[in-house]
């Protein structure tokens, strides 16, 4: 079988990086770090709260970036809420935003109103001038449940898009084959997903991660962000995204090490080409 990194034009043995900065729209703070990132920095693709409070903002910076719909269905912070961009009642909580929890979200949601709002968040990224790479979910809300995965994967083949994945060790937490669904519907997804975790140095556990990464396609998901005072007043995670912002960015840093252990930098771009090809999209 043809593997992913061939299907992109690679030798079998290829390792290819995708770095993601996620959380664009959520604040100007990310804003003005995540397209720092894509434009001086490391980060090759970007995903797009379409439903955040500064979306409208980020649309007005794009310049053509590689950035993705990041489907959102949860305003996870107490002091700073965001909601639908339909009428959504299943989808709000007591104060009118988005629930806070994954738990909320899946035991209240109407999965009509779920592929409504979800198929609504990708037409206003197109809308707005978009070129959208690529569909992920803000807090992996659509990954893990069948009836939501199944919403995700609807709009994956109509809009003709690679989908974010978690890897195929997930499957059985998950129980079901959320990878061989979207492969056989031409969807193509990294092979894996890394997040680094938030330990006492972000930057030794990514040299770590990506010294040692296997073969394939893998994305790397940061979530910078510039210290300012709305940041640190609404955000409660800030100091990491920060850190971020800041590894991304740091003389070139995340390159170097990419080409130190023989890693091809490639945007979600590069997937969505490789499934249109197969699978021509007119929209």
């Amino acid at each position: 079988m043809t593997s992913l990194a061939e299907a992109l034009g690679y030798a079998p043995d290829a390792k290819l990086l995708i770095i993601t900065g996620d959380d664009l729209g959520v604040s100007y703070a990310t804003n003005s770090a995540i397209y720092d990132s894509l434009r001086t920095g490391a980060v090759t693709s970007a995903g797009l709260v379409v439903p955040g409070p500064w979306a409208r903002e980020a649309a007005s910076s794009y310049r053509g970036e590689d950035v993705g719909a990041h489907l959102t269905l949860n305003a996870e912070y107490d002091l700073y809420r965001w909601g639908p961009v339909t009428h959504a009642p299943s989808l709000l909580d007591g104060d009118g935003g988005f629930p806070r929890t994954l738990v909320d979200l899946w035991e209240h949601a109407d999965v009509d109103e779920v592929r409504k709002e979800c198929r609504a968040q990708v037409e206003r990224a197109i809308y707005w001038g978009f070129n959208v790479s690529h569909l992920s979910a803000h807090l992996g809300a659509l990954e893990l449940r069948p009836e939501f995965f199944d919403v995700a994967l609807e709009l994956a083949v109509e809009f003709c898009l690679p989908l974010r994945l978690p890897g195929a060790d997930q499957q059985h937490q998950a129980g079901f084959p959320f990878r061989q669904l979207a492969a056989e519907e031409g969807v193509l997804s990294p092979d894996r997903l890394v997040r680094p975790g938030r330990g006492h140095s972000a930057k030794a556990a990514i040299d770590k991660i990506l010294v040692d990464l296997p073969p394939g396609v893998t994305e790397l998901v940061l979530r910078p962000a510039r210290d300012t005072e709305e940041l640190r007043a609404v955000i409660p995670d800030w100091p990491a995204r920060v850190e971020d912002h800041d590894i991304a960015t740091a003389a070139r840093y995340l390159q170097a090490l990419a080409g130190r252990a023989g890693l091809t930098l490639i945007s979600y771009g590069a997937l969505r080409d490789r499934q249109r090809a197969s699978r021509p999209y007119s929209g």
